[in-house]
């Protein structure tokens, strides 16, 4: 099976940063789990166009490794429809636009939108960072702040029983861990073994309970030649 990538981005708007990651799964044989590694973050200086951003993304996803192997997946909840219709006019891989809902299930609509709940979103990417199965490198220039906005990002019950995300979009910025949870999310509906959504009834930081381990201290893989 050939390596293949996810670009989670995070399109922000007047007041949020606009946030790039890149999920890899290396290629692997058989049904093994699939243990992924976040091989680029970037967050673009606040207040960037997005036809300035446009042509960023496009130029990575069209170099390699990623050329030919990666899907980009687009949180067009605050935009709309009209920057991805740019993305998908300058950017030659496969889109998938999503909407972020407070609902309780992933809907599909007929122009093959996305509609999916916060709580699958950040659950999920909790989830994979807890069993080991993400692994992200200290090397990365915005792996600091990543690990900021997982401390700032605490799932809260209220008192209705309903789940409520905080620091979406309250305040504090999660333009990185939206870009990321985005990337995991669509990498685990491909197929492979998928995550079972169980939200933590304590306010707790996301990152409470994951290993140390996650973190390398140096890059992920060797430089490829």
């Amino acid at each position: 099976m050939d390596t293949y990538y996810f670009a989670g981005l995070d399109l922000g708007q007047t007041t949020d940063y606009t946030a790039l990651a890149v999920l890899e799964r290396p290629g692997q044989a058989g049904r093994e789990r699939a243990v992924y590694a976040l091989r680029h973050l970037q967050r673009f200086t606040l207040g960037t166009a997005y036809t300035a951003i446009v042509p960023v993304v496009a130029k990575l996803v069209s170099t390699k490794p990623l050329a030919g192997h990666v899907t980009l997946i687009v949180d067009q909840t605050g935009v709309g429809r009209a920057v991805v219709d740019m993305l998908r006019q300058a950017v030659p891989c496969q889109i998938v636009p999503v909407t972020i809902t407070g609902g309780q299930r992933v809907t599909v609509t007929d122009d093959g939108s996305q509609h999916v709940p916060k709580k699958e979103l950040v659950t999920g990417l909790q989830l994979l960072l807890q069993g080991r199965w993400l692994q992200i490198a200290r090397s990365l220039n915005e792996t600091g702040i990543l690990v900021r906005e997982l401390e700032n990002f605490r799932v809260k019950i209220t008192a209705a029983a309903h789940e409520t995300f905080g620091a979406w979009r309250e305040g504090q910025h999660d333009d990185l861990v939206l870009a990321a949870s985005l990337a995991c999310w669509w990498a685990e509906r491909g197929g492979y073994l998928p995550f079972e959504v169980t939200p933590d009834p304590r306010a707790r930081s996301i990152l409470a309970d994951i290993p140390d381990e996650v973190f390398m201290t140096g890059p992920l893989f060797p430089e490829r030649r």
